[in-house]
């Protein structure tokens, strides 16, 4: 039988605890447990993906059941459990998939598996992998045996989304915390397994992948086996970053160069090679902004540390940092970031990161112009808050001229202090012979009153006959200086009247050569809902578009016909053959309340209950 493939994640899969990745303070911790027989009942592993959880499940389960464990608490791998438990032969060590049996019933047939003791060994060891995956109700059939177990049985739970577990699974388990691998440790693995494979590996291709894993060391060793067959056994830093499909940071390089000398062209014809080479344009604005970033941690030694990149371009990115100022790179920073949330939106993509490299470009000049003294000045918007300035208005009063020979006229005004005490009997407007509008004079009381203001001793009191009001008493005393006519009260629509405005207006249309919106006009049916509010009925979209088009000029005409500015106009479009309009335009606002309470009677119902008035 031919020998078939196995891929390195399994072949390599650690096989004792001093083997493990990563996680030596989870390995410390279970051997000495295991050496002081500490061990709890219900262990959950939980972490991301790929970092070790289901093969220290499996580690540990097999190192209890060693019956000649090593002194620091490993496996002997040469006894008769540790044996079979290599072959996949134990009858000690149980897994379940969690994500695939995830019932009530696979949790019951699971409790039942547990009343029977272990027929070799002192435990039997349960592992449970994704156990986020269970239903409510399977938790909950497993909280008894996981709270009270026999004491041969071990629990290993292993998820990777811990907040999907119910509390009271939680409580029950000594939970341990995985946490992602470095990118040094895995080189030093992969440099391992590239020696015992015989693979010629670059070290700056290792941390490539490494990075590219990000902190995953199933996805690592998956990488490594895709380029190793992809390249013939030899790794190198550009196959590598050919295969991943990763943008060389020498392109971020120049393309900084050309920013910083603000040479637009350069930048936007090494945007067109690197779109050539079939990179998106998210790609290279994830990129750049990691390459930023990168820039920016190595402007301060004390976040040095944070640098993550390949061997040999740390001087390279130290040497750039130093010619770059803060401010330009947090402002590239900001830039690149709304842009990446921007570009899904986007309907034009390539133009959208092309915009994205000429505000680059620009950048250092608007951070010259918001520079004072070589110090960068935040914008303000105002010196500070703008309080309203009031100014009270002073009585009016008619002042007598001291000299007679002045040819000034007398000014006529009243104090509308007197106002609110007197009821409304006329309302006056003022007019100079030059048409020149003053306010309408306040309405003065028919009865005398009790204590007479100063504004109302400027005017003569009558000496007999019945009270004048305030329009006849200014006509009397003023007329022949003012022209004083009677303010007009607002009218209520009236039919008539609006066909006549409407179709006067539309004559106006007519005259200005709009013939569509004329013909719309004529075509329109006018319904009068109540004293202030009518309907104008359309046959179609196109025809709401015309009268919509005219409505501030149309319902200043209305204000000045009726001398009322309460008055509103609603447009209804009609459905037609041609035309099928949607029923929300063709209702009124009261016929659309009574659509709604019948498909909700409830609405209704909260109406009369509240007693609420709606305003159609």
């Amino acid at each position: 039988m031919e020998n078939h493939f196995v891929v390195s994640a399994r072949k390599y899969r650690p096989q004792n605890f001093n083997t493990v990745v990563g996680q030596s303070h989870i390995t410390t911790t279970l051997k000495n447990a295991i050496k002081n027989n500490q061990l709890a009942h219900a262990f959950l592993f939980c972490g991301p993906r790929g970092v070790g959880k289901t093969t220290c499940a499996r580690i540990l389960a097999k190192t209890i059941n060693c019956t000649s464990p090593t002194p620091d608490g490993e496996a002997c791998n040469t006894c008769n459990s540790c044996v079979s438990f290599d072959a996949g032969t134990s009858l000690n060590i149980h897994e379940l998939d969690a994500a695939s049996n995830n019932s009530v019933d696979d949790i019951r047939s699971l409790v039942e598996q547990v009343r029977f003791a272990p027929q070799a060994g002192k435990y039997k060891v349960y592992i449970v992998d994704e156990v986020h995956m269970l239903s409510a109700s399977a938790f909950n059939a497993f909280l008894k045996t996981l709270e009270e177990p026999p004491s041969y049985a071990i629990f290993i739970l292993a998820t990777t989304e811990k907040h999907k577990i119910l509390p009271t699974i939680l409580s029950r388990c000594q939970i341990f915390d995985f946490k992602r691998i470095t990118n040094n440790d895995t080189v030093e693995h992969l440099e391992e397994i590239a020696g015992k494979e015989s693979i010629k590996a670059e070290r700056a291709a290792l941390q490539v992948i490494a990075q590219k894993s990000e902190g995953c060391m199933r996805d690592s060793l998956s990488i490594l086996d895709k380029i190793v067959s992809f390249t013939g056994g030899s790794l190198t830093y550009q196959n590598t970053l050919e295969h991943l499909n990763i943008l060389d940071e020498d392109y971020f390089f120049k393309m900084l160069e050309s920013m910083q000398a603000k040479d637009l062209a350069a930048s936007m014809i090494l945007y067109d090679e690197i779109n050539r080479k079939g990179f998106e344009g998210d790609m290279v604005l994830n990129g750049f902004a990691e390459f930023i970033r990168n820039i920016l941690v190595c402007k301060d030694p004390k976040s040095a540390p944070l640098l993550e990149v390949v061997e040999g371009m740390q001087e390279k990115y130290i040497s750039a940092a130093a010619a770059m100022g803060m401010s330009y790179l947090v402002s590239a920073l900001n830039i690149l970031n709304e842009a990446e949330i921007n570009y899904k939106m986007a309907r034009n993509k390539r133009l959208h990161v092309e915009l994205t490299l000429i505000k680059l470009n620009f950048l250092q000049e608007a951070i010259e112009l918001a520079s004072e003294n070589g110090s960068i000045v935040k914008k303000k918007r105002i010196d500070g808050p703008v309080a309203i300035k009031t100014r009270s208005i002073p009585s009016i009063q008619v002042i007598t001229p001291p000299n007679n020979t002045t040819t000034n006229k007398p000014s006529l005004s009243i104090d509308t202090s007197v106002a609110p005490s007197m009821p409304v009997a006329a309302a006056a407007q003022i007019t100079t012979p030059t048409q020149a509008t003053m306010p309408a004079a306040a309405p003065v009381s028919s009865e005398a009153p009790a204590a007479p203001s100063k504004a109302a001793s400027t005017i003569p009191a009558q000496a007999a006959g019945p009270k004048k009001n305030l329009l006849t008493a200014l006509r009397e005393k003023y007329g022949d200086q003012y022209a004083i006519e009677e303010v007009k009260e607002a009218e209520s629509l009236n039919m008539e009247k609006l066909r006549a405005c409407w179709d006067a207006y539309g004559s106006t249309l007519e005259a200005q050569q709009k013939h569509s919106a004329a013909g719309t006009f004529k075509m329109a049916v006018l319904e009068i809902e109540n004293d202030i509010h009518f309907t104008v009925r359309v046959p179609g979209l196109t025809a709401q578009k015309f009268v919509e088009q005219e409505r501030m000029m149309l319902i200043d005409q209305i204000f000045a016909t009726f001398n009322n500015r309460s008055i509103k106009f609603s447009v209804i479009v009609d459905a037609t053959e041609k035309e099928d309009v949607p029923i929300h335009m063709r209702l009124n606002s009261k016929q659309k309340f009574e659509r709604i309470s019948e498909q909700y009677p409830l609405l209704k119902e909260l109406k009369e209950k509240l007693k609420l008035e709606i305003d159609y």
